[in-house]
């Protein structure tokens, strides 16, 4: 998948700068997509010259001005398009700390404890933001009742993912640190 798809879905929720996008980004897609804000705006000006979507100068006083970004029908039919085409390949998962812990055997149990307590600290910090965006999102109604009255429940069902995702991060570094203590060379 592209950059592409990323933007066109989070211009869904409607017209955005592309600072706000960039925010999007961190908050609501960094639990499946990442992309630093100058992939960001690199895209932006594509999709804007492939006519995926328009670009708006807003003035501002005492700032910079501003381009507001929303979806043409072009770019909608082009999205409507992906979502329903299966994906490429299935998941895999690319993950340096895997590799270390792969070759971990040998080298200072102490180090590897350190990087997995920074996961552990990373994950729980990712699944803080998470749960304040399903907050924000279900505002103070019961997921039942925002599955079933919201008008788009896509950022929900990924945020959802993300939280499982992060969650099985957790239980993932509490087994290896407990395997750690357990096998820790005494000294």
């Amino acid at each position: 998948m592209s950059l592409k798809y990323a933007v066109l879905a989070a211009l869904l929720e409607g017209e955005a700068s592309g600072y706000e996008l960039s925010k999007v980004f961190d908050v609501s897609l960094a639990n499946f997509w990442a992309a630093t804000p100058q992939q960001l705006y690199r895209e932006l000006e594509r999709l804007a010259q492939d006519g995926l979507i328009e670009a708006r100068e807003v003035r501002q006083e005492r700032r910079p001005d501003k381009r507001m970004f929303t979806l043409t029908e072009a770019g909608r039919q082009d999205l409507r398009a992906f979502a329903v085409t299966p994906p490429r390949r299935p998941t895999a998962i690319r993950d340096e700390l895997l590799i270390k812990i792969q070759a971990m055997d040998g080298a200072d149990f102490e180090a590897t404890r350190a990087l997995v307590e920074e996961r552990e600290a990373w994950s729980r910090g990712k699944l803080a933001r998470y749960e304040r965006v399903r907050e924000r999102l279900l505002a103070g109604r019961s997921e039942e009742e925002y599955l079933r009255e919201a008008d788009r429940i896509g950022p929900y069902l990924t945020l959802m993912g993300g939280i499982a995702f992060e969650e099985e991060n957790l239980r993932w570094c509490a087994r290896v640190l407990t395997i750690l203590t357990q096998r820790a060379p005494l000294g």
